[in-house]
């Protein structure tokens, strides 16, 4: 794959694509480094990739350059950019009904965590999603199969229910959504445990002072 790569890209480039290596020793050492970075992409991909570059770019891209560009053809996937699907999952955390433009999107919400997606900055969570979200697209482009969502019913006691419960709390005490996930992380500790009892006391006293009702620490 990396030689049918370089082999397009001096067909594209010409004189540019020699020019950036001196020697064929620079060029073998560029070869291996490009394919560990493209390991588990296909040839479909690859190609749609190159014609992006001979569309777009006027000089061979960097690995860098050509990675983003292999992201964005992945929509051939049915797969949304890395940003576009973390803008999905802040939109629908919680949503029980959500259709999910691709598994993909769901499991790598899922694996970063829906209370951290609604309660934390996106300087500090979307690094983690998009690490997840990288993994989890690399299966679906070698093949695997993620299995759509089932949605899940209020009454269980998941992730998802805590992310709704904490932004109903915030509707209804008109409070930031953030102030509300802190308020309410307790919910998300192991219950029965002495760590989420002592996180529970310390929201109950805020709460007392305010005059709310904090759903049971059990």
């Amino acid at each position: 794959m990396v030689n049918m790569v370089f082999a397009r890209f001096m067909a594209i480039y010409g004189h540019k694509f020699k020019s950036a290596f001196e020697t064929e020793q620079e060029i073998m050492i560029a070869k291996r480094e490009w394919a560990m970075s493209i390991s588990g992409f296909g040839e479909t991909e690859l190609v749609a990739a190159i014609n992006r570059c001979k569309e777009t770019l006027a000089w061979m891209p960097s690995i860098s350059e050509f990675l983003s560009l292999l992201k964005e053809v992945g929509a051939d996937f049915g797969l949304p950019s890395s940003y576009e699907a973390y803008q999905e999952a802040c939109r629908y955390a919680g949503d029980h009904n959500h259709n999910w433009s691709h598994p993909a999107v769901y499991e790598a919400a899922k694996q970063t965590g829906w209370y951290e997606i609604r309660g934390e900055a996106e300087a500090n969570i979307y690094p983690r999603f998009r690490y997840n979200y990288d993994m989890i697209s690399k299966r679906v482009r070698a093949g695997e199969t993620i299995d759509q969502p089932v949605p899940v019913a209020i009454e269980d006691k998941s992730e998802v229910t805590h992310a709704t419960t904490m932004l109903e709390f915030a509707k209804a005490h008109q409070i930031d959504e953030a102030e509300a996930c802190k308020l309410l992380y307790y919910l998300t500790l192991p219950e029965g445990s002495n760590v989420r009892s002592r996180q529970y006391q310390q929201s109950l006293a805020t709460a007392q002072d305010r005059g709310w009702t904090l759903p049971t620490a059990q």
